[in-house]
């Protein structure tokens, strides 16, 4: 973590009414304080000043959408074709022929990690993940669930970078359909679950994979349940 900077709400409603997030005087909409499992180093301080809207978060969500169906194939020319399929028609590999691979200037679209990672880059900034008051991460993605039945309250959090600093090495997580494998990722994903007295965990895209939740509409853990908890977490 680099750049110094005060600590506290103030200072980030500071940095955050220069950047045209946010007026000045506002108050966090969050405050955590969050500490490594298994490894040193200082806490954390997690301070958000707004969530996500709903439009800030489409963008994010729409580059894990399933690709288009590619286009059917062009019929074979009236002459010299007899026996032989078009030129444009998609091979074992999936691959376009001549004159049919995609995207713009015969390079394939950029896929689902790499569009993600633009769209998080692109997103307003709306709090910050920093420790010992040295500015570390930016947060640009924010949204939570008000607490269950069981009084557990959901919180999804992305940062511009990815969180590496005094977090103990572990494996990658499998790639599964339909969600994006995330071990060189340049953002992290955090999710947490906390209780009513505002303790929880928090596991992370650093070796777990990221899914669109669907019913919840936003970005998730793929396996949070079997994920296992990389921080302890407290209001």
């Amino acid at each position: 973590m680099t750049g110094s900077r005060p600590a506290g709400p103030v200072a980030l409603a500071v940095l955050l009414a220069l950047s045209g997030t946010l007026s000045l005087g506002a108050e966090p909409a969050l405050t955590l304080r969050a500490s490594a499992i298994g490894a040193g180093g200082a806490p954390w301080t997690i301070e958000l000043l707004r969530w996500s809207t709903e439009a800030e978060r489409a963008p994010l969500l729409a580059t894990l959408s399933a690709p288009a169906a590619a286009p059917p194939a062009a019929p074979a020319a009236a002459a010299g074709t007899v026996g032989r399929g078009p030129s444009t028609a998609l091979g074992a590999s999936g691959r376009a022929g001549r004159g049919g691979r995609g995207g713009r200037g015969g390079e394939p679209p950029p896929n689902p990690l790499a569009r993600l990672a633009a769209a998080v880059k692109s997103a307003p900034t709306l709090g910050f993940l920093w420790s010992n008051g040295v500015t570390g991460y930016s947060i640009k993605y924010a949204w939570r669930a008000a607490a269950s039945a069981g009084g557990v309250e959901r919180i999804v959090l992305v940062t511009d970078r990815r969180i590496d600093a005094s977090m103990p090495d572990r494996p990658s997580a499998p790639a599964r359909a339909a969600s994006v494998p995330t071990a060189d990722a340049e953002f992290t994903l955090i999710e947490m679950r906390l209780n009513p007295a505002g303790v929880g965990d928090g596991k992370m895209s650093l070796d777990a994979n990221i899914v669109v939740d669907s019913a919840a509409q936003t970005l998730a853990l793929d396996g949070y349940q079997a994920a296992p908890a990389l921080l302890k977490v407290t209001r």
